[in-house]
């Protein structure tokens, strides 16, 4: 089995920082992609940023000079550096590994939520 422990939620101020932390542990021969998600009551999760094996990144726009997602590939650990955090970046962040080879073939994983609160 696979499983993906995120850590580094929290309560922060706006304009402050947060560290955000997933490590995908199990028979995990490697990972493909790995991504945060982010959902808040009422709508629909959507990706704040994903990194490749590769070292490729994409983000949301909202985030995009804020945020940056980083990867440990030997430790199968993604990271996500959020900076100038405001009301709106308020959610459960989740992560994803994406294409993870496991001896029982490849999957997608969901890690089980870490809660973020930036107050104004």
């Amino acid at each position: 089995q696979v499983q993906l422990v995120e850590s580094g939620g929290g309560l922060v101020q706006a304009g402050g920082s947060l560290r955000l932390s997933c490590a995908a542990s199990g028979s995990i021969f490697s990972i493909n992609t790995m991504g945060w998600y982010r959902q808040v009551p009422g709508k629909q999760r959507e990706l704040v940023a994903r990194i490749t094996s590769g070292g490729s990144t994409n983000y949301v726009d909202s985030v995009k000079g804020r945020f940056t997602i980083s990867r440990d590939n030997a430790k199968n650990t993604v990271y996500l550096q959020m900076n100038s955090l405001k009301p709106e970046d308020t959610a459960v962040y989740y992560c994803k590994g994406i294409g993870a080879v496991t001896p029982f073939g490849i999957g997608d994983y969901w890690g089980q939520g870490t809660r973020v609160t930036v107050s104004s």
